[in-house]
């Protein structure tokens, strides 16, 4: 259906889609930039009623999510490929499996490296912290919150988007699924109510997460060099990161991210490698192992684990469900994203390369930098754990200073952080953009531009609080009305494929080439 309707401005198409989601979400930005006060209560009471009211729909959503993706590997529909039939990958294994995590975690494996096993090692719930139990459960939950579950989501997303792109030659929005289950007119309505949605989860996420990167960054400057922790330096911080994401912009995919991506991740795996062999090397790979038999025995009654008898929905509204409907919220942008990278693989290859890999390297990622921070406490000389509850942003500085060369180490992770928030929010603009262009994937200038300035404008409104607590609440907010949206687009999946069993197809080259830009 054409959405366009009245006319063009500096290149700027005004389609529905467009105008809907940009009057939201700049009344949302001037709200918080008016009344911070309130914009944070707001979206805090919110988030609190829809966490605790509705716990057991969220866990029962990703566990779904997660059972479906086994299924969807392991059972007929294995062999299909998000793509023609005999269409090869575009991209390397290894090289589609580093975009994968840069995509996916980025500044939030940084943020919460250290700080999450320390947080649940010193307060576990329902049992008593810093015991050698403790140290156990605050792997198993670090590793249900950044583990199958999140990969499984971003994995549902990321494979409707892809087998309706590349194997039904449709356009790469979120609505193409939605809308093959409702006819005529009715499909469009709902599709472009989607699309919005959708727009909504990815600019709330992405305002989120640049706001606890941020907070990070200024929090290491202050340990670093000492620079004020006030909103100025939060504002500077943000103005240089706008800066730095608009002129990636304005170069291009292939020139801007592209090369940004390449860094951030020898950059991360430099580090992680220097912790490991530089810390306690032998601890940290006993904790991996360890964490690996916790976490994959005792995920069978995490994934489906409220606490509802020992009163602790409040911990787990605050923890495990927050992050669920983190993921959901990242779910349109990081899913676009990994449909884009994943042309030509079977469904197979899809869930082994997207759900199994990237959470093995998570739990590492927690075992190098998390186990090391155990240790400290255990036995050294400690403290981290409990700084932890005073200033989360500033934990990770405090613990690289254990490490010879902690001052170097705490300039390279602030120069991580900022490269990952920069190619998260260039990302981010772009998905954006061609979510409210009509599914252009190589969508105008303009488009970047205003998408990316009314994230910076959300962010800054948020770091008025500047409370990680409040950017948690913003990164869900978005979330809670796309989850809706995903089980509509997952029925139109699982309705669409059901054809495939016995029936292989060849690609037609004209559509593809229409659904994928390449036309001339």
């Amino acid at each position: 259906m054409p959405t366009a309707f009245g006319g063009r401005i500096a290149g700027v198409t005004l389609n529905r889609v467009f105008l809907v989601s940009l009057v939201l979400v700049a009344a949302f930005g001037a709200w918080g930039l008016i009344d911070p006060e309130g914009m944070s209560a707001t979206s805090l009471g919110f988030t609190d009623f829809m966490l605790t009211g509705a716990g057991w729909y969220w866990l029962l959503i990703c566990t779904g999510f997660l059972i479906l993706s086994a299924f969807l590997a392991l059972g007929p529909y294995a062999h299909v490929k998000l793509g023609g039939d005999d269409e090869e990958p575009e991209f390397s294994t290894v090289s589609w499996i580093a975009m994968l995590f840069a995509g996916g975690m980025g500044a939030g494996l940084i943020f919460w490296g250290v700080a999450e096993p320390l947080y649940h090692f010193r307060s576990p719930p329902g049992m008593t912290g810093e015991t050698p139990e403790a140290a156990r459960l605050a792997f198993a939950l670090t590793n249900l919150h950044w583990g199958l579950h999140a990969w499984a989501t971003y994995g549902v997303c990321a494979m409707v988007i892809a087998y309706f792109t590349f194997r039904k030659q449709k356009k790469p929005l979120i609505s193409t699924p939605i809308e093959s289950l409702f006819p005529g007119s009715t499909g469009r309505r709902v599709g472009a109510v989607a699309n919005v949605l959708g727009v909504f989860a990815v600019v709330f996420g992405l305002a989120g997460s640049l706001t606890m990167g941020t907070l990070q960054i200024r929090a290491g400057l202050g340990e670093l060099v000492g620079t004020p922790l006030d909103f100025g330096m939060s504002l500077l911080i943000m103005g240089v990161m706008y800066a730095t994401y608009m002129t990636s912009t304005a170069v291009g995919v292939d020139r801007g991210i592209k090369l940004l991506s390449n860094i951030n991740m020898v950059i991360a795996v430099l580090l992680i490698l220097y912790i490991t062999l530089f810390g306690p090397t032998a601890f940290i790979f006993e904790t991996f192992i360890d964490s690996i038999g916790q976490y994959f025995t005792q995920l069978p009654a995490l994934a489906f684990h409220l606490m509802p008898f020992e009163g602790l929905q409040q911990w787990t509204a605050g923890w495990t469900l927050t992050y669920l409907i983190w993921w959901l919220a990242w779910g349109p942008f990081v899913g676009i994203f990994i449909a884009r990278i994943s042309r030509g693989r079977t469904i197979r290859e899809f869930c082994a390369g997207v759900i199994l890999v990237p959470t093995l390297f998570s739990m590492f990622w927690f075992a190098a930098l998390g186990g090391a921070g155990v240790y400290i406490e255990l036995f050294g000389t400690g403290g981290i754990a409990e700084l932890v509850f005073q200033d989360v942003t500033r934990a990770l500085f405090v613990f690289l200073d254990f490490f010879p060369l902690g001052q170097l180490l705490g300039f390279i992770a602030l120069v991580l952080i900022f490269i990952f928030l920069v190619t998260s929010a260039d990302s981010g603009g772009f998905v954006l953009s061609m979510m409210t262009s009509d599914g252009n994937l190589n969508p105008p200038l303009p488009y970047k531009l205003i998408w990316g300035t009314l994230v910076a404008i959300l962010t800054v409104a948020t770091l008025f609080s500047g409370s990680v607590e409040v950017a948690k609440a913003m990164a869900v907010t978005g979330a809670v009305p796309f989850s809706v949206v995903l089980l509509l687009q997952v029925i139109g999946f699982m309705r669409a494929i059901r054809s495939e069993r016995g029936a292989p197809r060849r690609p037609d080259p004209a559509a593809e080439a229409a659904a994928t830009g390449d036309a001339t």
